[in-house]
């Protein structure tokens, strides 16, 4: 075994980021040495954990430039929210071209960009100083979608043919943050929140093992969003109440709901279907993944609330709201699943290792920047084509100065 350990900074300390920390207590040879966050008391306290944790002796930096120029700091993870990507990278960018730092890698978590021009932005300027990236999409890494990928392909597709269709969906009651809510911000709704999950899911379950992502193509793509709950007057007040009052979902909503649907031909000459949904508006335990594949004569199904573990709470058992038993918890009481290794069972331990080992040179990226630039392009064909009720050839004309009306305040319900 090699001693070369990879040094990690995070940009952001927020919830995703709390993640990924959780999930490095199994990351063999990196350590997280860094916390960058505009909220100096957050990234103190990101820090903490990560040295309770014992996944590195973290410390908070005054800025993403300290943190790059540090030689401790090898690589950048960056998690930080939606519209200040730009920014952010742009001042790594500016420290390397500087002479401050060096870096081995920047990872970046979903989705790359709030629109395609975004995107390409952000991939413009990595290539300028020749870094490796990663795109960090746990659910593509997670066990039980692995696993059934191997699996399908190796008994059933290998025996009758390949798959055809695949669905994936991922369902909550809302984001955490008030930024999420807001479409200027986040450059959207629920769709470019969490529709790079599932989009990204269907393509990777159709594609055989060890084929290039290209062998499974999309040609056309068909959007659809709503908003189902939060724009109803009670809950928008509540949004309101909740997120403070610059998140007002009765004058400028985001959807909370959004299905795509997306045709691709792949290179033995098939045509095969991705169905994929998304919510802020799921009632339920809490946070629902689910990813199904069809084939000839086989299926597949995950729901990570088929867990194994639930406990009991009668009504006489009293306590405060938590997420201990799974993301986004809904209930304290009655029948509860529990997800017991969340890290783990979503996909952000073996994302970590694998971009960890991917930086030292000892595999090649599954997921790089120009995936997450692709996953950006099917999101906003997608907003495209609901804005427009019809399904478009992938990817439309002028994708690339398309902005959604959702993150320009223009949509309505």
């Amino acid at each position: 075994m090699s001693g070369e350990r990879l040094g990690v900074g995070f940009v952001g300390s927020g919830f995703n980021t709390k993640f990924h920390l959780r999930g490095w207590t199994t990351v063999r040879d990196g350590d997280v040495r860094g916390i960058w966050s505009p909220n100096a008391k957050n990234a103190a306290a990101a820090a903490k954990l990560a040295r309770e944790l014992d996944i590195g002796d973290a410390k908070p930096y005054k800025t993403i430039t300290d943190m790059v120029t540090d030689p401790a700091i090898d690589a950048i993870w960056l998690s930080g929210p939606n519209h200040a990507r730009l920014e952010n990278v742009e001042e790594i960018v500016t420290a390397v071209e500087k002479g401050k730092g060096k870096l081995k890698g920047i990872a970046c978590e979903k989705p790359l960009a709030r629109n395609v021009a975004e995107a390409k932005k952000v991939m413009e300027l990595v290539k300028r100083i020749g870094v490796p990236t990663g795109y960090l999409e746990n659910q593509y890494f997670a066990p039980q979608v692995e696993t059934g990928h191997q699996l399908i392909w190796a008994r059933g597709a290998a025996t009758t043919g390949r798959p055809y269709l695949a669905r994936a969906a991922e369902e909550h009651s809302g984001p955490h943050a008030p930024w999420f809510w807001r479409g200027a911000l986040q450059g959207g709704g629920v769709l470019n929140d969490m529709m790079c999950h599932s989009a990204l899911v269907v393509r990777h379950l159709l594609t055989k093992p060890g084929a290039p992502r290209n062998s499974v193509k999309p040609v056309r793509v068909t959007g659809h969003i709503a908003s189902l709950k939060w724009s109803r007057p009670e809950y928008a007040k509540l949004l309101k109440t909740r997120m403070g009052k610059e998140v007002d979902y009765a004058s400028a909503p985001s959807e909370d709901f959004a299905a795509v649907h997306i045709e691709f031909e792949t290179d033995d000459g098939f045509t095969v279907l991705g169905e994929a949904t998304t919510s802020w508006s799921f009632v339920g335990a809490g946070l629902r993944l689910s990813a199904e594949l069809l084939g000839p004569e086989y299926s597949m199904q995950w729901n990570s609330l088929d867990a194994g573990l639930r406990l009991f709470f009668s009504r006489e058992v009293r306590g405060k709201e938590g997420e201990d038993l799974v993301e986004k918890q809904n209930a304290e009481m009655g029948l509860m699943p529990v997800v017991a290794s969340e890290a783990a069972a979503y996909g952000y331990e073996a994302e970590d290792r694998h971009f960890v080992r991917v930086f030292l040179g000892k595999e090649k990226p599954r997921l790089t920047f120009e995936d997450g630039l692709e996953v950006v392009k099917i999101l906003m064909t997608a907003y495209a084509s609901a804005e427009a009720g019809k399904t478009l050839d992938f990817p439309p004309k002028d994708i690339e100065k398309f902005v959604p009306k959702v993150a320009k305040g223009e949509w309505r319900p």
